[in-house]
């Protein structure tokens, strides 16, 4: 099995692609290639100078059309950060800002958790890549559901219950009552048996069986094909027996159903339906066949999301929770939240606000020293390279910076009313760097004329924002150095 790391963003030719995943066959590769592009995990842009050096995909310069063998019009680009296994081969994608390691398995790892914990409000198992005729199974989204759902319960259990002569569970006092004798002592019953009640898990059960070779399993597939130590799962060794021990297929399958239809617990009907479908769409990542992926096509999503959570998003928090330096105004609702005092549009005719106006990224209000800081924060997931003298490349367009400075004039009277004296504009981009570096400002001087403050830019580790959002910590905002352009 073919195991590769893949940069997401990087322009990869044909011949690239045929010799990183080495596919002797050019057939093999283009159906390969149209399969990632079916799943949005794969682009193509023409093969020019202007794109070789682009670090950041434009959705306008995406071509749609199909692939040839031998084709060097095209440049293609990986749009995913996760794992995808097709045609036996792994891509391990990692994020466009890593370009100091080509194979860097412990960011990769740490990505993992990332988006672990960012999927973790889905009750749901992604058992299936697209949606109608087309969509195929995802094995692997499968696997590792069943592995975490181990770690997380256990082996699947059926007990019964048994009555012991002086046992150590809880005393039965009918049964002790009606079917054992009492000394009596002062008119007081003493009782010198007493039945207990007992439950005892069932060794030989049938679905336990099947989950410990189920486990054992895929245990074994994921550590053959080096996805164990990347998801960090310890190994699973609890049966050395093989499906067909079981019976066939059918006939596993129709004992499944027989405890699903007497099975009420909601974390076991949710096990014996993943057992099912493991054993129904019997199968192995290394298949030619086999598409499986875990991870996203919108990282900047989770770029997002993580910086709102490290840096104490207070947007939809209600304006009676904020720490202001002047009371709440009477003019705001206290049950309103930061983010409904955005003036919506109005059409004069039929006289009606739309629903919809602007959203900033994440709002930060906190104090230093008895100052009181507004701080907006627009996170972009980009790779930018801003050197002296340098070229721009990878920067947000005029129409972000223009939206930030927007969103500060949009909370202009709430932070005059309530007091706050320092107002900031920040743009967060992640890098691979140990520190915070700050990259300047980016301003538009007819709006720094009516008062708005310049866009700072800084660059944020993305390893020390994923820790804090790992771990539920906040990180300070004074790091970010505000105070300097």
């Amino acid at each position: 099995m073919i195991s590769k790391f893949i940069q997401e963003q990087k322009r990869y030719t044909q011949n690239q692609l045929c010799n990183l995943l080495k596919e002797e066959s050019e057939e093999n590769l283009i159906s390969i290639i149209r399969k990632l592009k079916e799943y949005g995990i794969l682009k193509l842009v023409k093969a020019n100078d202007f794109q070789r050096d682009m670090t950041d995909l434009v959705e306008e310069d995406v071509e749609i059309t199909d692939i040839e063998i031998g084709e060097n019009d095209f440049y293609y680009v990986f749009t995913f950060v996760g794992i995808v296994i097709v045609a036996g081969k792994i891509l391990k994608c990692y994020p466009k800002y890593i370009s100091s390691n080509l194979e860097p398995i412990k960011e990769l790892k740490q990505i993992i958790k990332v988006l672990e914990k960012y999927n973790s409000k889905e009750q749901i198992i992604h058992m299936f890549n697209g949606y109608g005729d087309t969509r195929t199974f995802n094995l692997l989204a499968l696997q590792l559901f069943l592995l975490n759902d181990y770690y997380e319960n256990g082996l699947y259990t059926n007990s019964n219950n048994i009555i012991e002569t002086n046992g150590t569970g809880e005393i039965c006092w009918d049964k002790t009552i009606n079917e054992t004798f009492a000394l009596l002592n002062n008119n007081r019953p003493y009782y010198i048996e007493l039945q207990t009640k007992k439950n005892v898990e069932n060794e030989k059960d049938y679905i336990k069986r099947l989950h410990e070779i189920v486990l054992s399993k895929i245990s074994k597939e994921l550590e053959k094909a080096d996805l164990l130590e990347l998801f960090e799962i310890t190994e699973i060794d609890l049966s050395d027996e093989n499906l067909s021990a079981l019976g066939d297929t059918d006939y596993i399958l129709y004992r499944i159903e027989n405890e699903l239809n007497t099975q009420y617990n909601t974390r076991k009907q949710l096990l014996l339906k993943a057992l099912y479908a493991y054993v129904n769409k019997s199968g192995h990542l290394y298949d030619l066949d086999c598409f499986s992926m875990f991870g996203t096509n919108s990282f900047n999503l989770v770029w997002e999301k993580v910086c709102a959570d490290i840096l104490n998003n207070n947007l939809n928090t209600s304006l009676s929770k904020l720490e202001l330096p002047i009371k709440l105004n009477e003019k705001y609702n206290k049950n309103d939240k930061l983010i409904d005092i955005i003036e919506k549009p109005l059409w004069s005719v039929p006289d009606i606000r739309a629903n919809k106006t602007l959203i900033p990224d994440l709002i930060s209000i906190y104090k230093k020293n008895d100052q009181y800081s507004f701080v907006i924060f627009d996170a972009k997931y980009y790779t930018t390279v801003l050197e002296e003298g340098g070229i721009l490349r990878g920067v947000p367009g005029i129409e972000s910076i223009t939206k930030q400075y927007l969103y500060q004039l949009a909370y202009k009277d709430f932070i005059l009313k309530h007091g706050i004296t320092n107002v900031q504009n920040c743009f967060l981009m992640p890098t691979e760097s140990e520190d915070v570096i700050t990259k300047g400002y980016v301003s538009l001087d007819m709006l720094n004329n009516i008062g708005l403050k310049k866009i700072k830019v800084r660059m944020l580790p993305a390893k020390l924002a994923f820790d804090c959002y790992i771990t539920d910590t906040k990180m300070s905002i004074e790091n970010l150095k505000l105070d300097k352009d």
